[in-house]
């Protein structure tokens, strides 16, 4: 048209904008542009095939909506034998997609809001098993504490094992203390570290409101199932976990040496992703509430009795404590990853955390010194394999049963208590020592070299030597000839 303005004849203006001749006469004779000549689809080139039984699917899903047209298609073939050929099903999907945008039920609104400096922030807990991390070889199964503020979404989290109070209440006092300050209100799901999980869970534990408290927060939880509510974090999650995979995928490797590592190694790709929000960031800042001058000891207290066995019961684990106590009442202090026990206003033990449910951690010098006194009692102790500290020792007792099995555990129960004496590395190299030599294992053997100092040597290194597939290749060939 612009050429045909400007004087181009019709033949020269078809050529140059790639059209026929009579195409561009039409358009010339009409006045109107292609787009404006396009005539809307409004008819159907074939038959519909479901518009005989159209009402009876009606009445299949007006009450029920949810229902799939892969269902009432299956519905319809049962029951009109042979009408309704596999190929027609994309037909039936098509007609009940419009359907429901025409007469379905309404679908639920989202309202995106309007987030304020220093007004609201959320965090979840997030799996990262999937990335498939490992810690010296061995994979490192755990999670990330997750916290985020709404406004300018700087984030901040930590590595944790469980969903526990504690886990939150750590990882959140870690992201206040980094933030520098306190925003208006928390977010959370209905986590049952926060909210309790009996039947009036619309309530937060004790635990809970008391670390808002500490801080001046106000509690917000979701609804249930509406974990749209807590979108910024549900969608950090997601960025965050797409961001470790890409930064992995440039490392080269999915190792670490250490957990120190690994976790220095995600503190460097938060301040990545923190340093692009610093504009929005300092409007925050400048309207946090001050955080108090001291954390909130983050720990769980139990007042446990100690039981005949010498251990106690706690978070559905089991851990041994000084046969002193049997009989006594403790406070058990339960931290992310460790447990304080406390007697008498004085810590007298702390020891790992384990990780899940029905675990057990038996330390043998809590029990040795009775144990010794009835060694019967070692061949079916419900806790034994927890006795051998080491494969050495393992190795030892495995040595020992060479003679009857009564006097090796009774042998082997004397290690354990020389160990608890004197030792427990000391005597894992004496027990070595005899291994190597193979020198029968005893208690004296190792008391002698413990008195006479002499110097154990290192472990012997194995090498295995290259295997030469060419021989192999040759036994191959050796075959086919054959």
């Amino acid at each position: 048209m612009n050429l045909l303005q400007n004087g181009k004849s019709l033949s020269l203006a078809a050529d140059k904008a790639g059209m026929d001749e009579k195409t561009a006469r039409k358009y010339r004779d009409s006045g109107h542009l292609p787009s404006q000549s396009r005539v809307e689809h409004t008819w159907r080139t074939r038959p519909d095939p479901f518009e005989a039984v159209w009402t009876e699917i009606k009445e299949l899903i007006n009450p029920a909506p949810g229902l799939e047209a892969k269902t009432v298609f299956e519905e319809m073939q049962r029951r009109h034998p042979g009408v309704f050929a596999e190929g027609q099903l994309r037909t039936l999907q098509r007609r009940m997609k419009v359907w429901r945008a025409q007469e379905g039920p309404a679908k639920e609104v989202y309202f995106p809001q309007k987030h304020h400096p220093g007004a609201l922030c959320q965090s979840d807990f997030t799996h990262m098993t999937a990335l498939g991390v490992s810690i010296g070889g061995q994979n490192f199964p755990h999670l990330i504490y997750h916290f985020v503020l709404t406004y300018s979404n700087w984030e901040a989290g930590n590595v944790c094992f469980s969903e526990s109070f504690e886990s939150l209440g750590e990882g959140f006092q870690n992201a206040l203390f980094e933030l520098g300050g306190v925003p208006e209100a928390h977010r959370s799901d209905r986590m049952s570290a926060a909210i309790y999980s009996d039947c009036n869970g619309a309530e937060f534990t004790q635990a809970y409101r008391g670390l808002l408290k500490f801080y001046g927060l106000e509690g917000q939880m979701i609804q249930a199932g509406k974990a749209n509510e807590n979108g910024d974090v549900e969608q950090s999650h997601h960025r965050f976990k797409r961001a470790v995979e890409q930064a992995l995928l440039l490392r080269g490797s999915r190792d670490f040496g250490s957990r120190a590592e690994y976790e220095k190694f995600l503190s460097e790709l938060f301040k990545q992703r923190n340093a692009g929000r610093q504009e929005r960031f300092g409007e925050e800042q400048k309207v946090l509430s001050r955080l108090p001058d001291r954390r909130l000891e983050n720990s769980t207290r139990v007042d446990l009795k100690v039981g005949s066995s010498s251990t106690i019961r706690l978070r559905h684990n089991t851990y041994s404590v000084d046969s002193r106590l049997i009989g006594e009442t403790v406070d058990a202090r339960l931290f992310s990853e460790g447990i304080e026990v406390w007697y008498a206003q004085k810590k007298v033990d702390e020891f790992p955390r384990l990780r899940g449910e029905n675990g057990h951690r038996i330390n043998y010098r809590h029990v040795i010194e009775w144990l010794v006194r009835k060694p019967g009692a070692f061949e079916n102790y419900r806790y034994r394999e927890d006795m051998f500290p080491s494969s050495i020792f393992r190795m030892a007792y495995d040595a020992l049963k060479k003679q009857p099995l009564t006097q090796a555990n009774k042998e082997y129960l004397k290690l354990l208590h020389l160990a608890s004496q004197e030792t427990e590395s000391g005597v894992e190299e004496g027990l070595r020592m005899l291994l190597d030599g193979r020198q029968a294992v005893s208690v004296q053997a190792v008391k002698d070299l413990l008195k006479s100092g002499q110097k154990v040597p290192p472990p012997h290194e194995v090498e295995v030597a290259e295997v030469n597939l060419s021989n192999y290749d040759a036994l191959l060939c050796e075959a086919e000839v054959a």
